[in-house]
């Protein structure tokens, strides 16, 4: 009779040491344009700036705005005396654009009721607009060198790993919060905070782990049980809702396209779009893109779909475009933005506004 087949015993490992962490990061940190170098104090303008746009976006895309925001407005006093529209134009492209209006309101509170200077504490920093937990956190640590608990998505998946939680996200979030929270030095925070990002970042990646050289491989219970690379897991998302809309691409004769602003809240609030109809669960006839148009004239379908994907639906788009009289064009009234066609690209689109525009352009000329 065969033996039952032995279970493989994973020895107990140590408790993750901080100290290991913090001596990686002091050879290997990311040379990040709003990061303080070594031996320099960080300037909480530039934490902030970087945080909120950091935010549900990817460190390549974020450097280029970043640096221009920083060129235009070298400080929270020069951002707050700006146009909101302005900053939305600067914005256009990095998405999640609430996320621009509340940078805005941040900037005027900060400048109006603290005299252009951040407070320093999670708690007042909770106070301003756009700043969450995470956010709060990250400042108080990285600007202020508080003691607190910074835990974004690299964060969880190092934790989910040293610590083998099988349990998955968004459910774990508390426990991963916990952990982090144990390993958290008093000193050095915000260090610390930006080394377990970097790590997450470059070595304990999403997929394929570079275990060999990581400072806590010795110490990770996913690496010992041969499972880090399933780590962290997730509930498995709902299907993305489909919606459909139609853009309307008109043509003044001197050449200028309409374009106008969005309502200030909302999806895509205060942002420069092309004209178009309501997004909706049903596909659009040919004949109610005709009806929802914004002016009665020879409207013409163009071929293909422009496709844009939000964070909660997917988006399908049908072009239609037409040549627009001097009469149409006064009747469509103040609130169209005729724009030169050189200029489109400099107007401040969104990212699904300046696929359409392309696709127009592409089209049509």
């Amino acid at each position: 009779m065969a033996k039952p087949a032995r279970k493989t015993q994973v020895p107990k490992l140590s408790q993750p040491n901080p100290a290991a962490l913090l001596a990686w990061y002091d050879r290997h940190r990311r040379r990040l344009p709003w990061r303080a170098l070594p031996g320099e104090i960080a300037d909480p303008y530039a934490v902030w700036l970087s945080e909120i746009m950091l935010q549900q976006t990817t460190v390549t895309a974020v450097k280029p705005y970043y640096e221009k925001f920083l060129a235009r407005w070298p400080t929270v006093g020069d951002l707050a005396s700006a146009d909101v529209a302005a900053v939305m134009t600067a914005w256009a492209g990095l998405g999640y654009y609430a996320r621009a209006r509340n940078l805005h309101k941040c900037a005027i509170a900060v400048a109006e009721n603290h005299g252009g200077i951040f407070p320093d504490t999670e708690e007042g920093l909770l106070a301003l607009p756009g700043i969450g937990p995470y956010t709060a956190a990250a400042i108080a640590a990285i600007a202020f060198d508080h003691h607190a608990v910074v835990v974004d998505g690299n964060v969880e998946r190092v934790m989910a790993r040293l610590f083998a939680v099988e349990e998955p996200l968004p459910h774990s979030k508390g426990r991963l919060r916990e952990l982090a929270a144990t390993l958290t030095p008093q000193k050095r925070a915000g260090d610390y905070a930006q080394g377990v990002m970097d790590l997450g970042a470059t070595v304990c990646t999403p997929t394929s782990p570079a275990c060999v050289i990581c400072p806590w491989s010795d110490v990770c219970i996913a690496r010992a049980q041969g499972i880090a690379d399933t780590l962290p897991r997730k509930v498995k998302k709902a299907d993305v809702p489909q919606r459909y809309g139609i853009a309307y691409w008109m043509v003044r004769a001197d050449g200028c396209v309409a374009l106008r602003r969005r309502p200030p809240k909302g999806l895509l609030g205060g942002m420069t779009e092309v004209p178009g109809s309501e997004w909706r669960g049903d596909v659009w006839s040919e004949q109610e893109a005709v009806v929802a148009a914004p002016v009665k004239t020879k409207w013409r379908a163009l071929p293909g779909v422009v496709t844009h994907v939000f964070t909660h639906f997917r988006l399908d788009v049908v072009v239609h475009v037409a040549d627009i009289s001097a009469a149409q064009a006064k009747a469509l009234g103040r609130d169209i933005m005729w724009t030169p066609l050189m200029d489109v690209g400099e107007a401040g689109l969104p990212s699904i506004m300046a696929k359409v525009a392309k696709h127009a352009m592409k089209a049509v000329g």
